[in-house]
This record gives C-alpha cells, sequence and structure tokens, in this order.
C-alpha cells in the first residue's frame, strides 16, 4: 500500500465522485488500461495534458510520440510533475508513473 503523503488528497468517496470508474481503477489501484483503448492515444492537438485528479500540468503535447506500445508516450514530463514507484508484483518488475500532486 502506498504510505506517502501528497499534496493534493482526498477520500475514496471523493475520487470515486471526481473519476470514472476507470480511472479510479487505474489512479487509486494501480490498475492498467487496456492497450489501444485510451482515447489520448490518437490525441493529436497541440497543448498540455493535464492530471485528472488535480489538474496538475504533466506533458507537453509537443513531446507526445508514437511508441508502439498502446499508450500514449511522453519523452519528458513537466519538471517535477511526475514521481515513479517499483512495483514488484506478479513476478517481475515495472516501474509506475504517477502524477507528484495526488499521487
Amino acid at each position: 500500500m502506498d504510505t506517502h503523503a501528497y499534496p493534493v488528497t482526498r477520500s475514496d468517496a471523493e475520487w470515486r465522485a471526481r473519476l470514472t470508474p476507470e480511472q479510479y481503477a487505474v489512479m487509486r489501484n494501480h490498475g492498467t488500461e487496456r492497450p489501444g483503448s485510451c482515447a489520448l492515444l490518437y490525441e493529436k492537438r497541440a497543448g498540455t495534458f493535464y492530471c485528472v485528479g488535480c489538474d496538475q500540468p504533466l506533458f507537453e503535447s509537443k513531446l507526445k510520440f508514437e511508441s508502439g506500445t498502446g499508450w500514449p508516450s511522453f519523452n519528458d514530463p513537466v519538471p517535477g510533475s511526475i514521481e515513479t514507484t517499483v512495483d514488484r508484483s506478479y513476478g517481475m518488475v515495472r516501474t509506475e508513473c504517477h502524477c507528484s500532486r495526488c499521487g
């Protein structure tokens, strides 16, 4: 369980009211979207991608690229906007990226 204290916190009820069920599963339960299922994968407009949990700017569209993974990929985040956690579940090592402000 993540015990890190973030600057933006909400109760479970507040998170559920703010997020769709899929967003909640990904953001609060460390879930993963199916590859190719995210509408942002195909987003081409210029601008900034913001955290749905706290509205912090995360990525600039000019740094987005097609990685072939099925998820939106970016060269670099907005400085200070992303933190990482190592996940060793399911017999593998993965690096989870999350918003530095709300987790």
